[in-house]
């Protein structure tokens, strides 16, 4: 953890990210096709717990949050693991993961106006052109000629990924305002352990006990890469790449993750990517790109692209 790669082993490890995060969105919307989605996100919380703790334990990793830390540890817990990923998690039984992707990583065009009211950051022409931008796009994802509003299922779905997006733009806020004292990697197993409990209680609760799953190759298969590869490897990539590569390099390529998504939900269930949903993405991504290309505080990376 202390040494940084070569760059051609951080490109690699970085493509793995991005090909973790970005084929998590269509894994997910296969998982809440047969299993609830409160559940699925509680399940899917608790087998990442699991790894982790296999991971951070022989190595003697596993440190005790310090008391400086234990706010940022409850934040990105309840705002980005759970309130997001359960969001997330019930709007993908309604729309497809290809524009639930697109969706989801508006949340750095709320940071802006965000860290502008909570952090006294300047506005620049910069950032305020690449937020006109990305909201075009989204402008032009719910024109009326093209998203059928009379649809409930539709506009809750939507406007679920949107409210999660916001508890993640949410996140990013306190992570960006936060000084840490231990690394963000060596905290992700006791955001997750929090966000388990949190999950498990909100399933019991809203969803019931829980329900009879066929567990067969293909779900514990799906359960595995979107705990193993969509949290615990790809943490620890992101960890690592973010030692070895600049901020802004960072910053602009987990852009790609929504491209993957998209691509890979049209590959693996077949959903429809019709030019209207290609073009609002390349705006929403280009906006983000326009906004953030000044880079960022390495140390926070890991969180905040998510």
């Amino acid at each position: 953890m202390t040494d940084t790669l070569s760059r051609r082993m951080a490109i690699l490890l970085f493509a793995l990210v991005i090909f973790s995060w970005g084929i998590t969105w269509p894994v997910t919307k296969a998982i809440v096709a047969v299993v609830p989605p409160l559940w699925s996100a509680a399940i899917r919380s608790a087998v990442a717990g699991i790894a982790l703790l296999c991971l951070l334990l022989p190595r003697g990793a596993l440190i005790m949050p310090k008391r400086g830390d234990w706010a940022v540890v409850v934040n990105i817990a309840l705002l980005h693991m759970v309130a997001f990923a359960a969001l997330v998690a019930v709007g993908l039984q309604f729309i497809t993961a290809g524009r639930s992707v697109v969706l989801g990583y508006t949340a750095p065009l709320w940071v802006v106006p965000g860290a502008r009211l909570f952090l006294g950051e300047r506005i620049t022409g910069r950032r305020a052109a690449g937020v006109g931008i990305g909201v075009a796009g989204l402008a032009l994802m719910f024109n009326p000629l093209a998203f059928d509003w009379s649809d409930r299922n539709a506009v809750l779905g939507n406007g679920l990924i949107l409210l999660g997006a916001l508890c993640w733009a949410v996140s990013i806020l306190h992570v960006r305002a936060h000084t840490w004292i231990s690394t963000p990697f060596q905290l992700v197993f006791w955001e997750v352990l929090l966000a388990t409990i949190v999950l498990l209680a909100l399933a019991l609760w809203i969803e019931g006990p829980p329900p009879p799953i066929a567990w067969t190759a293909e779900l514990v298969g799906l359960f595995l890469f979107a705990s193993v590869f969509g949290v615990v490897v790809a943490y620890w990539a992101m960890a690592m790449v973010n030692r070895s590569l600049p901020a802004v390099t960072t910053s602009l390529g987990i852009l790609a993750t929504p491209v993957v998504g998209t691509l890979g939900s049209a590959y693996a269930l077949g959903e429809p990517v019709g030019i209207t949903l290609l073009v609002a993405m390349a705006l929403i991504l280009g906006g983000i790109a326009v906004g953030t290309a000044a880079g960022a505080d390495p140390s926070v990376k890991s969180q905040e692209t998510r």
